[in-house]
């Protein structure tokens, strides 16, 4: 067994880009003359998916919520996201992004993304911070059904790797997934793909109890480290510490 390919997650991993959606979704549901978010409700939708979040949202104030109307509230949200970013001089991406990058190409590696965000955010950001040629599998919430901790995204990401490189042959344990919240550490898990967990969203020991590597910044991840245990005959039972 060997590791062939990293799978980051988007939000929270890549760009730190939560206050900007949580602004976003109150405006949104005042515009809809609803209440904005509750604290609780704030803390709740920490990875999952803003699909999820405005069900869960609308529910809560007695608003039906048709298939029709969540495409039409996430697609201003991923408008309105746009728009926000393209009034910044620099887009707030995590340290280490680019240097992570440089250690998946260098070792041969391939790179993906696995997110629950929308085609039209990720490709903006992707385009404008000049990473999307690195990345050669993109699955995001356009393309699933559910979201993360469902593990349909990270299994769709392997099954396009293999349509696109038939000589790979990639099972999930051959990849890392690369994750910043409970609920997408459960989806690449429930993949049977091992986790980073780095605490850019919730506390080193909260991901610690669930991810095999935690990490506190993308900058500590040694990636020939994490390769040496895949490399080891039973990798399940291997949960060094970076």
């Amino acid at each position: 067994m060997s590791l062939k390919a990293v799978l980051f997650d988007f939000n929270g991993v890549i760009i730190k880009d939560e206050p900007i959606h949580l602004k976003l979704i109150d405006e949104i549901l005042v515009q809809e003359n609803l209440q904005p978010q509750r604290v609780q409700e704030r803390q709740a939708s920490l990875g999952r998916s803003y699909r999820a979040c405005f069900q869960d949202l609308l529910k809560n104030r007695g608003r039906v919520a048709t298939e029709e109307y969540l495409i039409q509230l996430l697609k201003r949200k991923a408008q309105a996201y746009v728009l926000e970013l393209e009034k910044l001089e620099k887009l707030p991406l995590y340290p280490g992004i680019d240097d992570l990058i440089f250690q998946v190409r260098s070792q041969n590696l391939k790179l993906g993304l696995v997110s629950d965000a929308l085609c039209q955010e990720i490709e903006f950001v992707l385009e404008r911070s000049k990473l999307a040629e690195y990345f050669q599998i993109i699955v995001t919430g356009d393309d699933t059904n559910t979201s993360k901790p469902q593990p349909e995204g990270y299994l769709l990401a392997v099954e396009r790797f293999n349509q696109k490189f038939v000589e790979l042959n990639l099972q999930p344990q051959d990849c890392l997934a690369i994750e910043d919240t409970p609920a997408g550490i459960q989806a690449a898990k429930r993949a049977q793909i091992q986790v980073v967990g780095v605490a850019n969203t919730y506390p080193f020991h909260m991901l610690q109890r669930q991810a095999n590597w935690t990490v506190d910044y993308l900058t500590d991840l040694e990636l020939e480290r994490v390769q040496e245990v895949y490399l080891q005959k039973d990798v399940k039972s291997a949960v060094p510490e970076c």
